[in-house]
């Protein structure tokens, strides 16, 4: 998918070019670059994962299809539990998306290492893909190859060793509609650093046209691309979305790969039917089955164009009917995926890493606190805490960090929090709870001469969903240092994710603490926050907002 927020972000230009391929495709498919009876792929180094006449096989030489699913991770890395979840459904294999610092906030070396000791403890295969490179070309927001590729090398002691678990996939969907024929020398020159920079993975790689190849690009120059790497360890990968709605497109580009000789995967793709057409998921599914190909699903959870979220909220107790369909249907996850053997005989990981230390709080304003604590150990590692609010029998989680600190935001002023902390690692086991920290935020005297307008707007629309932006300018006489944002939505919208602010709602009512970068607002100054959200019928605009507890004139930002 092109980005957190929704599947339309592939561009307008996309869906406006579909009824132009659709006509295309009917007179003259394009045939793909090798004729079926052509030479067989260069011989592959067996280094773990490997390609071989055209199939993935591990190491030892079994045959491997993917079934599985992608995770958000670069945008929820606090969803420790999923890859436990998305492996007791079945799974096994599972895309996790990383950013390279482009666009989004960078994924350090630690945070890869526990996410591929999370894949490994829970017997998935990992395939890791930067996602930045989106819509290169046509989304001026997007970064290119040659970025993804350094950030791969960055990563080389990470992934020295694990040849038999993972998969790097240079960059997702890497290059938009604009001159799509520009995806093929970039492409080949990323896969040649990083086996210069002595990678030795099997690599993925995305099709141009936001993943869908539409224009064929890929499909006409996959033998040129494939005879690029020197090892012969490439896996192309393409997007099925609204572009495959008939059988026809499905099966003849699928198997045109198959009859060259030449590896491919379906690494994304989405059955609900959009405002654009209605994917037909059931022949992807079933073709897949019929010729031994790879597939997986978009995607976990956390979607805020709903209807592409397998689970709901993250909870493999409420899976969708896109979810069931994935997991429980005919040619699904349950019935057709096989763990790697690579895995074979491993004990599965059931002790808990021990209770970390009491925390102590720190930084205490009105609005926030931080806490800091002693780690927690485990038998192989600790990869993540969650912080929680105790308030008698009941806890509330309230922040997870992979470190041992945080800061807790969205607070009352004035008013006593109890906290404490869980450790968790990497097959999902949690650990007993820590000791607790009762804190006392400040009061909140205000500040002298402030005074706020707050300007709202809707960006974009979409079924069930939305983007929005708020405004906050400073129309008082002295900088505002630290704020909470209080509002409240009038027609049951919701936020899904938010940048330049830490969201807490309950019901309607919502409040919006500062970022770091957002915290300071000088006198007549602005800071933008945005978010995406979920709404119901109607999409109205809060009435009234007010910022550390005092009234802001409101209008369109």
């Amino acid at each position: 998918m092109s980005t957190p927020r929704s599947r339309t972000t592939a561009g307008t230009a996309l869906w406006a070019a579909l009824v132009i391929l659709l006509g295309l495709l009917a007179l003259a498919p394009t045939p793909a670059h090798a004729a079926p009876g052509a030479s067989s792929p260069p011989a592959a180094a067996a280094t773990g994962l490997h390609i071989d006449n055209g199939r993935l096989l591990e190491g030892n030489g079994n045959d491997f299809v993917m079934r599985g699913v992608n995770h958000a991770h670069t945008w929820y890395p606090g969803e420790t539990q999923s890859l436990a979840d998305i492996k007791a459904l079945g799974a096994n294999t599972v895309r996790v998306v990383l950013s390279d610092g482009h666009r989004w906030s960078r994924n350090s070396p630690e945070d890869v290492a526990a996410v591929i000791a999370s894949c490994k403890a829970n017997r998935l295969i990992c395939v890791l893909e930067v996602h930045d490179t989106t819509g290169y070309g046509e989304d001026a927001a997007a970064g290119t190859l040659d970025h993804a590729a350094d950030y791969w090398i960055s990563l080389k002691d990470v992934l020295a060793g694990q040849e038999d678990y993972v998969i790097v996939n240079i960059g997702n969907e890497p290059w938009g509609n604009t001159d799509p024929a520009g995806w093929t020398a970039p492409t080949t020159a990323a896969i040649q650093k990083l086996r210069a920079a002595g990678l030795q993975h099997t690599i993925m790689i995305d099709a141009p046209n936001w993943g869908q190849d539409w224009q064929q690009v890929m499909r006409t120059n996959a033998q040129t691309v494939y005879d690029a790497d020197p090892t012969g360890n490439l896996l192309f990968s393409i997007h099925m979305y609204s572009v495959f709605d008939t059988a026809a497109e499905i099966t003849d580009y699928l198997n045109a790969f198959v009859d060259a000789g030449l590896p491919i995967v379906i690494g994304e793709f989405g059955g609900p039917a959009d405002a654009y057409g209605d994917p037909d998921e059931d022949t992807m599914m079933a073709t897949a089955e019929q010729l031994d190909l790879g597939y997986l699903a978009w995607s976990w959870s956390g979607n805020t164009d709903p209807i592409l979220d397998l689970a709901i909220d993250f909870d493999p107790a409420r899976l969708s009917s896109w979810g069931e369909r994935i997991f429980h249907g005919v040619n699904g996850i349950a019935a057709t995926a096989e763990e790697a053997t690579v895995f074979g005989g491993t004990t599965p990981d059931t002790q808990a890493p021990t209770a970390p230390g009491t925390p102590t709080a720190s930084g205490v304003s009105p609005t926030s606190v931080t806490l800091t604590w002693p780690a927690a150990t485990d038998n192989t590692a600790v990869t993540g805490y969650e912080v929680v609010r105790v308030s008698g029998t009941t806890e509330t989680a309230v922040a997870s960090a992979t470190g041992t600190s945080v800061t807790v935001s969205a607070l009352s002023p004035g008013t006593a929090y109890t906290f404490a902390v869980y450790a968790k690692d990497a097959a999902g086991n949690r650990s007993a709870r820590s000791a607790t920290v009762t804190v006392t935020t400040e009061r909140d005297t205000g500040t002298p001469g402030a005074g706020c307008a707050v300007g709202y707007r809707v960006v974009g629309e979409w079924p069930g969903g939305f983007q929005g932006e708020i405004t906050v300018r400073n129309t008082g006489t002295a900088a505002v240092s630290g704020w909470t944002l209080g509002f409240a939505f009038p027609a049951g919208q919701t936020i899904t994710n938010m940048w330049g602010g830490t969201p807490a709602q309950s019901g309607s009512s919502v409040t919006v603490a500062a970022a770091s970068y957002t915290a300071s607002i000088p006198v007549n100054g602005v800071v933008t926050v945005g978010f995406t959200g979920t709404k119901l019928t109607t999409n109205p605009a809060p009435t009234a907002f007010t910022l550390n507890g005092k009234g802001c004139t409101t209008g369109s930002s």
